[in-house]
């Protein structure tokens, strides 16, 4: 941890010395804070498995904190971020060494002078979902199960290609696996995605995002296929609406015409009261008989349903205090009430 703090404030200082002579250079931060309450009272202080942002009962602790280094010249463009908190280790336990606190590390060049097209390379947030792993940016402050279990990040080259208009934007993908900055052991093969955005109006977004490859050793290897829908309308400046969709298949073993699937519907309402105060709420479902994401070692497999209500208080815009309730019906019944504390800078 200690070596963790000290590359940080070594990147901010030279991001911030160097910055005096070239603004295009900028430093940013994120550190939010939370305490969880699970009614269930696990005895480990865990949330169940696949959880894994505010992951931990009761205790304060921090879910995630990063500085982020940023540079952008109109033709080369890199982005940097070291985290830390209950999130990364959860999140990231696979990764080696301190890999596992990198949030953002890539670096790219934009191929003509008069298309906005660019090539990127590294590690980038995932093209998968419309909540992130930075809470102060979803409308609720905990993800839903589809969100929780399709990658937060992910790692190889993209080609991005946006219209001057900015309505449509489409990338394609080339990477090194699902949720992964090194490639599974033994697994020769990339995995690759694409993404479509699609903005016709200031208040409506449609978004399709989709992923190819394959889990496993080459020797049992077995095809992932997933596709994520989305569309967020905001019909005034206090109500908006999300409404998402997220099915997956997977053969159940090489060579197999059989599959397993998993669906995922969630919509979220959100009402802006006023500047400082807003209210949001979600309903879910998620069903993955076969164990794809989430085991349960029963025939019926997981088909949990998702209830949540939160509410924001913002003294400042770059500050967000907030509460919410969220109730699971699966095989059992899980409650939890989660507070959090957030600031950007």
């Amino acid at each position: 941890m200690k070596k963790i703090l000290t590359l940080g404030a070594a990147l901010a200082t030279s991001f911030i010395a160097y910055g005096q002579d070239e603004p295009r250079i900028k430093v940013s931060g994120y550190l939010e804070t939370y305490f969880g309450y699970d009614y269930n009272r696990p005895a480990d202080n865990n949330r169940p498995g696949f959880i894994y942002s505010h992951n931990r009962h009761n205790e304060v602790n921090l879910n995630l904190g990063f500085i982020k280094g940023t540079y952008d010249n109109d033709g080369i463009r890199a982005n940097l971020a070291l985290m830390t908190g209950t999130y990364t280790n959860a999140n990231l336990a696979a990764e080696p060494g301190v890999l596992k606190n990198i949030f953002e590390a890539n670096a790219g060049v934009r191929l003509s002078k008069t298309a906005n097209l660019w090539l990127d390379a590294g590690v980038f947030p995932s093209h998968i979902g419309f909540e992130s792993a930075i809470s102060k940016d979803c409308w609720v402050l905990t993800r839903n199960i589809s969100s929780e279990n399709t990658p937060y990040y992910e790692s190889g080259a993209k080609i991005s290609y946006g219209t001057t208009d900015g309505k449509l934007t489409f990338t394609a993908l080339y990477l090194n696996g699902w949720q992964r900055i090194t490639r599974q052991n033994s697994n020769s093969l990339p995995a690759g995605g694409l993404q479509l955005i699609w903005k016709p109006s200031a208040r409506v977004t449609l978004n399709y995002s989709n992923y190819l490859g394959s889990e496993g050793a080459d020797s049992v290897r077995v095809r992932r296929f997933y596709h994520n829908f989305y569309g967020i309308i905001q019909f005034t400046d206090q109500l908006g609406l999300t409404v998402g969709l997220d099915y997956g298949t997977q053969q159940k073993a090489r060579g197999s015409d059989e599959k397993s699937e998993v669906i995922s519907p969630v919509a979220i309402a959100q009402y802006k009261i006023s500047d400082k105060w807003a209210v949001a709420g979600r309903v879910e479902n998620y069903k993955d008989k076969n164990g794809i994401f989430i085991a349960t070692g029963i025939p019926e497999g997981f088909n949990g349903r998702g209830y949540s209500l939160n509410i924001d208080f913002s003294p400042l815009p770059n500050a967000v205090l907030r509460l919410e309730e969220k109730l699971y019906d699966a095989q059992s019944t899980n409650t939890t009430l989660t507070a959090s504390f957030a600031v950007s800078f």
